[in-house]
């Protein structure tokens, strides 16, 4: 039961910091929020099964939409057609 109380507490942090200003528009809460996440992602997933943990996927994905965004072009960039 642990680690769905922490990941809704980090869901509830996530969605709490992306309301407040920032001057780096967010990024260094973004850095932070993926350190803790990617544990707790797999505590979850270890602990109450991969649908779960597949719903917590897709839940901090949301919420670090951005972040996600700026690795897929970046993947796509470097790994995409020789031109």
């Amino acid at each position: 039961m642990a680690p769905l109380i922490l990941a809704c507490i980090w869901l509830i942090v996530a969605n709490v910091v992306a309301m407040l200003p920032s001057r780096d528009h967010h990024w260094r809460a973004a850095y932070a929020l993926i350190a803790l996440g990617i544990p707790l992602l797999g505590w979850v997933t270890y602990m109450h099964g991969p649908f779960l943990g597949l719903g917590l996927l897709i839940a901090g994905a949301s919420v670090l939409r951005w972040p996600l965004i700026y690795l897929w072009r970046w993947v796509r960039r470097h790994l995409g057609p020789a031109r």
